[in-house]
């Protein structure tokens, strides 16, 4: 095939692909950008309660669990975090059937007091979060739209990089810069800022589609952590207990109490500890302990035994962060990346700007489009009729 129709393949095959996905990539980039700053938002609006620090224990995983479940009796508690001592206790309801359930009842530490509940599911963001992962649609419908037009969108990102090379290379200059005139017409301005901004966002617009397909497919999750050298179990995996007899303490103190007192000093810098709790008799007790303030790939997850209190290795790259190698680092590593987070605040900026050029290709992808097809056709320039010079015959 000669270079010149596999240009215009190139160029059929990235247009009809950005036409059929552009609206959904729009949408998600658009989503996606509010969505950065979201835990900084939150923080800023501060909070209704104020915790003095006490010299008291704080009240225990099971009492936690017990005035919470007063207000949602029906509801599964999926876990309590602990903050500093001057921070409430959080009590995490969430279920997915029969119907999605996500709340928290924050706590008074010390006395157990209900200070606030929270809705996750509403609100701004929630809203947000509902766009950019189902584009408002119900969620076996929307996910499935969402997921496949951003595995689409890492296609259309590489024809669009073999299209930005110039026929002529001494054209390149043009391809990275922006030289308007005041002649410059607007179609020649949508296509510099098309082409332009398209070339400079490349590598973010790739690791943004590369890493939320990472979150959405499973298959291409393990594809992933198998193609760079991983060995252990991709998923979460909470293993079960390696004893099945209780350890006399001489008090009635349950294990599970003694948990979170046993690993405050064993984690003094830590930001907090989010305990679950067994699912069933068999599995252990989870603790997730969060290192750093927004992130999760350096979190130390720590399994114990609900009866002995013994540390239960897992199978899954989620364990202590101390242990983790490379491939377990790549998928660890993924969300943070995809948010920005992994680069601190000037991280999420240039995720939140990444995200804002990725939403106008489709605009100025799709005003190239009908340009072109609304293109005028010259008008056909008429020649004026040349004089008769002939010099008439004298009679």
């Amino acid at each position: 095939m000669k270079n010149g129709s596999l240009r215009k393949l190139l160029v059929k095959l990235h247009m009809v692909l950005g036409m059929a996905t552009g609206l959904v990539v729009f949408v998600v980039a658009i989503t996606g950008a509010c969505w950065v700053f979201q835990e900084e938002i939150h923080d800023l609006q501060g909070d209704p309660w104020e915790i003095e620090a006490q010299n008291k224990p704080m009240i225990t995983a099971t009492q936690a669990k017990e005035l919470a479940q007063v207000v949602y009796p029906e509801h599964v508690v999926h876990g309590t975090l602990y903050g500093q001592p001057d921070e409430p206790v959080e009590v995490i309801f969430y279920q997915a059937d029969p119907e999605e359930f996500y709340r928290s009842v924050y706590l008074h530490p010390y006395d157990g007091r209900v200070l606030q509940t929270r809705d996750h599911l509403t609100g701004f963001f929630a809203f947000i979060l509902d766009g950019h992962m189902y584009l408002w649609l119900p969620e076996n419908i929307g996910s499935w739209i969402v997921r496949y037009s951003i595995l689409v969108f890492l296609l259309i990102i590489f024809t669009g990089l073999l299209l930005w090379f110039p026929k002529n290379w001494k054209r390149v200059r043009q391809r990275l810069t922006f030289q308007w005139k005041p002649s410059t017409r607007w179609r020649r301005k949508n296509f510099d800022l098309h082409t332009v901004t398209g070339f400079y966002i490349y590598v973010l617009a790739f690791v943004l589609a590369f890493t939320g397909s990472v979150i959405s497919f499973p298959w291409f999750h393990n594809l992933v952590y198998y193609g760079v050298g991983g060995s252990k179990d991709p998923l979460f995996v909470v293993p079960d207990n390696t004893s099945g007899e209780v350890v006399a303490t001489g008090d009635d103190v349950l294990p599970i109490d003694r948990l979170i007192p046993q690993l405050r000093p064993q984690y003094p810098d830590a930001v907090d500890f989010e305990i679950h709790y067994p699912h069933s008799d068999a599995a252990s007790i989870y603790v997730e302990v969060s290192n750093q303030a927004g992130v999760y790939y350096n979190s130390d997850y720590l399994f114990f035994d609900q009866k002995t209190l013994e540390e239960v290795e897992t199978t899954s790259i989620y364990g202590p962060y101390g242990n983790a190698d490379f491939a377990d680092m790549v998928i660890r590593m993924n969300y943070d990346i995809h948010v920005g987070a992994i680069g601190g605040i000037w991280g999420k900026i240039l995720a939140f700007l990444a995200s804002l050029v990725i939403a106008s290709l489709p605009v100025t992808g799709f005003l190239i489009w009908w340009g072109r097809r609304n293109k005028k056709k010259p008008t056909a320039r008429t020649r004026k009729p040349i004089p008769n010079r002939a010099v008439p015959v004298d009679a």
